[in-house]
Parts: C-alpha cells; structure tokens; sequence
C-alpha cells in the first residue's frame, strides 16, 4: 500500500500528537508522585559562629547534603570516634565528597569558642565545620532539630563538669529537610552505603 503526500502528513501529525501526550503523562505522574513524598521530620535551622569567626546558617549550605553532629570538644569519647567515622565516610565518598558537608555544632558555648574549636575540628580533616555560639544560640538550635543536652557535674571532668547529649549523627537533604539519622556506633560502612544510594 502506497500512502499520499496528505496521508503521510496526517499520519506524521498523529505521531507527534501521541508523543505528546506522552511526555504529558510523564509530566503529569511525575507531578504526582512528587506530591506523594511526605514532608521532611523537620528541617535544619541555625544561625551560630564557625570555627573561623564567621556567622553561617544552613542556607550557606544550599544544594549541598549536611551530615551533622552534635557534640562538644571536652567530650572523651563518644565525639571523637563519631567525628573519626564522618572523617572516613567523607574520604570514601571519593569525588562524591564535594556534595556532603559535615558539621560539627557544639553543645558547651562555655568552652567551646571558635577558637577552642578552630583546634580540634581540624584534628578530624574532612572539612568538618564547626559551629558555636551563645548559650540562647545553642538552646533554640536544639529546639529546631531537636536534640537534647545537659550540663552534669563532674568532678574529674575538665573544669569540673561534662556534657549529656543526643549521640545520633543526622543527615539533611539539599534542601535542610531531615533525611536519616544513625545511632551512636553505626559502622561508617553502613553509612556511605545509605548515603551513597542518596547522592
């Protein structure tokens, strides 16, 4: 069978019409399934001093995923080994590790000042960020992601006190939106593998 000239238009019109369509429906599922994904737990929310003296808030950190840690520089072990396993995810992520900013906020304003902090976070490499700031600062921080932390005197703690704290490590979207958390003593393994399935 010979088509005509007009027939062929026709027919090359129809095509064009049901691509269309088709991208329209794509489009439109797309839409919908966008709609169906639930609102984050709650987003990320600051505004404190790094351990360069410079005032950062989670907007600095736009397009990018935070991996973020509270905590307190005095702290003799829990910190230190959460911040030694961020390290090692952040070097495993290879080219990958430009998209996640780790950041390390503290819950002793009293002694941990950007100074204070400008010595040990670099301890960990990484590109950690440290974060300060007043005592209200901190308190309404808390308030924002929530954690929970408390001063608890001890006598054979340096200047006689140590520091209670939620030990979860919180990972947060491109957008601040709260996307996972791990318990203290997750394996980095376990880890890169989530956050390599997210990237």
């Amino acid at each position: 069978m010979r088509f005509s000239f007009i027939q062929k238009v026709l027919w090359g019109l129809v095509g064009i019409a049901l691509l269309a369509f088709a991208v329209l429906k794509f489009d439109e599922n797309l839409n919908d399934t966008y709609a169906e994904m639930p609102d984050p737990a709650f987003r990320a929310a600051f505004e404190l001093t790094n351990h360069h003296g410079m005032t950062q808030t989670e907007r600095d950190f736009a397009g990018q995923w935070m991996l973020v840690f509270f905590g307190f520089a005095n702290c003799p072990d829990v910190c230190p080994t959460t911040l030694a396993e961020v390290a090692a995810v952040i070097e495993d992520l290879g080219t990958d590790a430009k998209k996640v900013q780790p950041i390390f906020i503290s819950v002793d304003p009293e002694r941990d000042t950007p100074a204070a902090l400008a010595e040990y976070v670099p301890l960990f490499d990484a590109g950690i960020i440290g974060l300060t700031g007043t005592p209200e600062q901190i308190a309404e921080t808390s308030e924002t992601f929530p954690i929970f932390y408390e001063r608890i005197e001890e006598a054979s703690a340096p200047d006689g006190y140590t520091m209670g704290h939620t030990s979860h490590l919180f990972l947060f979207d491109p957008k601040a939106g709260f996307a996972e958390s791990w318990a203290y003593g997750t394996p980095a393994e376990e880890i890169l593998t989530d956050l390599k399935a997210r990237l």
